[in-house]
């Protein structure tokens, strides 16, 4: 139904004079002629006088009110204009309409803003505590050998390695916030190439093998079936990507434990996890654990040591080859991370083998 200004001045106007001539019909003395003309009279008169009523101090003042609103969500949320103006509906349901979205959008924006400032907060005082603890240790070995013990040849070569330890810890933590830094500002570009991700990762397994070693961890890829497989991705990133993960495999895991990476072919995706029979993750940990210099356990992972920029640097790579990693993890049972990735030729056997490969898989 319209409730245009001149829809509602009739109605009404057509109420009052229906009234006006009902109750003087009742009157002795009160002939047709006058009643018709009381009729007209009143319906003419009392029409302008609520169309003006209506139009000027109503629906004229809500669309002020209607006008303004929409500059600020134009502003504010950078939304096209609009030309139409409240006519055809109900003026106040719709400007409290308009209302609460602009203020549902803002209160959408203010929390945004207060999760932005409470992040930056801690972004903060954890890049403090990072910085703090590498140069703090160095210059203490440095000011000790200034203050006398340079004198003695073993202590001298053993705190200036100390503090090249910790100055090389630094250089890396600082690299990694430029990288993730670059990341998110979308400065870095992934060069999508077709890759052997089962050899990079047969490559890095060769590379951590003095650290598995230790904790007596054993690594496999499975399956065996596949000597190959070829993804698109960038080869640098994403030997940063497993690097990572599988270091985090190892390190967190249990003595003893197994570190699986699976490769499972699809149509068109190859999905790739990484498994550990480590302690896993508590659930409540599980939405953190890619945020800057999150640790799930810090007095653990200070001893194991890293920056805590690996797995949001892992994310942002991921996020760059258009694709999410998703974690599972079970207490006691251990944690899988896994991502998917564009096959490279449709398949991810070595070219010679290919026509027969797609003959059996048609067949």
């Amino acid at each position: 139904m319209s409730l245009s200004p001149r829809f509602i001045a009739f109605i009404l106007a057509f109420l009052i004079s229906l009234i006006t001539t009902t109750f003087l019909a009742f009157v002795d003395g009160v002939s047709k002629g006058m009643l018709f003309v009381v009729a007209i009279a009143s319906f003419i008169s009392s029409f302008f006088l609520v169309l003006y009523a209506v139009d000027i101090l109503v629906f004229r003042e809500v669309n002020k009110m209607y006008r303004t609103i929409h500059k600020l969500k134009m502003r504010d949320f950078n939304m096209a204009p609009r030309k139409k103006l409240i006519q055809e509906s109900n003026p106040l349901k719709t400007i409290n309409d308009e209302i609460f979205v602009y203020v549902t959008k803002k209160q959408k924006e203010i929390d945004e803003l207060k999760k932005l400032e409470l992040f930056r907060r801690e972004f903060l005082a954890d890049v403090s505590h990072e910085f703090k603890t590498p140069i703090f240790a160095a210059q203490g070995f440095i000011h000790t050998l200034l203050d006398g013990a340079m004198e003695d040849e073993n202590v001298r070569e053993r705190f200036l390695r100390k503090a090249a330890n910790n100055l090389d810890s630094l250089d890396v933590l600082v690299k990694d916030l430029l990288v993730l830094s670059q990341m998110e500002t979308g400065d870095i570009k992934m060069n999508l190439l077709p890759t052997d991700i089962r050899q990079m990762t047969v490559n890095i397994f060769g590379r951590l093998e003095n650290i598995a070693k230790s904790k007596n961890v054993v690594l496999k890829v499975k399956p065996d079936e596949l000597p190959e497989v070829w993804v698109m991705a960038d080869a640098d990133r994403m030997e940063q990507v497993m690097l990572n993960l599988i270091e985090n495999a190892i390190k967190y895991g249990n003595e003893g434990g197994k570190v699986v990476v699976q490769f499972s072919e699809g149509k068109k995706y190859m999905e790739v996890a990484v498994r550990d029979t480590g302690p896993g993750i508590p659930h409540e940990h599980l939405n953190r654990i890619f945020e800057r210099f999150y640790r799930v356990d810090k007095s653990r992972s200070k001893e194991i040591g890293g920056t805590g920029l690996g797995l949001a640097i892992v994310k942002h790579i991921l996020n760059a080859h258009n694709t999410k990693i998703a974690v599972m993890s079970k207490p006691e049972k251990g944690t899988t991370f896994s991502f998917k990735l564009e096959k490279a030729f449709g398949t991810t056997h070595a070219e010679a083998g290919e026509e027969e490969i797609t003959a059996q898989l048609n067949s």
